[in-house]
């Protein structure tokens, strides 16, 4: 039970992207054809990504099995808990878009898909993980111990290692 449970550490992230290029265009198929029935399958991917990392997803199961095995140019395995806290953020959103669909209904719920859209655009896209950097800098103020992911505290190194200019400090 314990393995069912456990997210993948370090993650291909590759297949992180390919996830997150699901991920738009689901949201972005159910915004312009008004399906909202939609939030059900992202919603749930979710969940289960947070959960269980890839093993109960079926959109996880295909990016690790399936395309991200074949995007050799965006293999690069990157550290797993900032990937599981940014599918939280998700599993977030689509819960309240879920909640505020049944509640309320669709012409309100649809809002909720904004943000995750640039956020998977951003991850799927360019490979700019929003909930990764934010995860850094709750590190780095002190909300969440460093030993989670010690290779998280200094994002310098991840952005330097990306390519990304950096500001010196001084």
């Amino acid at each position: 039970m314990k393995k069912l449970f456990a997210f993948p550490n370090p993650v291909n992230d590759a297949a992180a992207r390919s996830v997150a290029l699901g991920v738009v265009l689901m949201s972005v198929l159910s915004l312009v054809t008004g399906w909202s029935w939609m939030l059900i399958p992202l919603t749930y991917g979710f969940i289960a990504r947070v959960a269980t990392g890839p093993t109960l997803s079926p959109l996880g199961q295909f990016a690790t099995r399936v395309s991200g095995p074949r995007l050799v140019s965006w293999q690069k395995f990157v550290p797993g808990p900032p990937k599981r806290f940014a599918q939280g953020i998700g599993a977030v959103l689509t819960i309240s878009a879920s909640l505020t669909w049944l509640s309320v209904g669709w012409s309100a719920a649809r809002w909720f898909l904004a943000p995750l859209i640039v956020a998977a655009s951003l991850e799927g896209f360019l490979g700019f993980c929003l909930g990764c950097t934010l995860f850094g800098w709750l590190i780095r103020w002190g909300l969440v111990p460093e030993t989670i992911c010690e290779e998280c505290g200094d994002l310098s190194k991840r952005y330097a290692a990306a390519g990304y200019p950096l500001k010196s400090d001084s």
